[in-house]
């Protein structure tokens, strides 16, 4: 087994928010949720943050779409937001179409959004598109979390909680799922929120073995393993600089609400070596 990660290199980004989720990194800034806490922050390598309230949702999975609107996912009132650097309004409402909240989401480079709702047997994946048409795309997955699309655009894979599985679908032009199937399983934990890098490795939150894992490309080994810290692993991003930082939030419970109230979530940076996939303002540049 190859490490790629120097654990002794963690250091500490952000702390003192509720209930992290949903990290992305976008024009040199790491935005995360606080699910519990009713906002959306975001924090700078320095370690300096922000914080956009949204009062009255319990926001989660994150996205941006290619014009840098931010998508917000609204877990309990079946939401997504739509926000543009000033304003936050409803982008659709999902109630109809979902049998559970909402938990994290992916946006692809023609600005679809897939939002999973997270029913522990009965899970689905819908599909928001430019044009905000609404559409179920995968059914019957045993909670729904995080999801990624693989660097050539061509594969979604998202995480299966309860099912302590990874699952693979084929994306076709129209942005349907299609030919499902197992991409990594018995996994040691639930596997929470997901990240892609530049060779399609994916790095996996494995909230319970409190583990950060990274999975080969063909996802049939375990390349790199770092230690949460005896923390619940929630979700993770790779971004930074050079594409090459891997950030992770932990909290000290995989049931949000035992942590209502409290200020223990945490977002930790660790240099790997594979980056995340696209330029880097710093080190190469690959040219598709």
């Amino acid at each position: 087994m190859t490490a790629e990660t120097d654990q002794a290199g963690t250091t500490e980004l952000a702390h003192g928010f509720c209930f992290g989720e949903g990290p992305r990194w976008f024009e040199g800034l790491l935005w995360f949720s606080d699910m519990l806490g009713e906002a959306v922050h975001t924090v700078t390598l320095s370690g300096s943050m922000t914080t956009l309230p949204v009062a009255g949702h319990s926001p989660s999975g994150l996205g941006f779409g290619p014009d840098g609107t931010l998508l917000i996912a609204s877990t309990q009132r079946r939401q997504v937001l739509r926000y543009d650097g000033d304003t936050v309004e409803l982008l659709a409402d999902l109630s109809d179409l979902v049998p559970a909240p909402l938990g994290d989401m992916v946006v692809d480079e023609h600005g679809r959004a897939y939002v999973g709702s997270q029913a522990r047997t009965r899970g689905v994946i819908v599909r928001i598109d430019p044009d905000d048409r609404v559409s179920v795309v995968a059914e019957d997955l045993d909670f729904p979390n995080g999801m990624v699309i693989t660097p050539d655009g061509a594969t979604l894979i998202v995480a299966e909680s309860t099912a302590r599985r990874l699952t693979a679908f084929t994306i076709a032009a129209d942005g349907d799922l299609t030919d499902r199937r197992v991409f990594a399983e018995g996994l040691d934990g639930p596997p929470d929120g997901l990240a892609v890098d530049a060779e399609g490795g994916v790095w996996a939150a494995l909230t319970l073995a409190q583990e950060f894992q990274r999975f080969a490309p063909d996802g049939s080994a375990v390349t790199d393993r770092v230690d949460a810290d005896g923390r619940t692993a929630i979700a993770c991003a790779l971004g930074g600089v050079e594409g090459r930082t891997l950030f992770m939030v932990t909290t000290t419970d995989a049931y949000p609400e035992r942590l209502i109230g409290t200020k223990l979530s945490r977002v930790d940076a660790l240099m790997v070596e594979t980056p995340a996939p696209g330029d880097h303002d710093a080190g190469h540049h690959h040219h598709h």
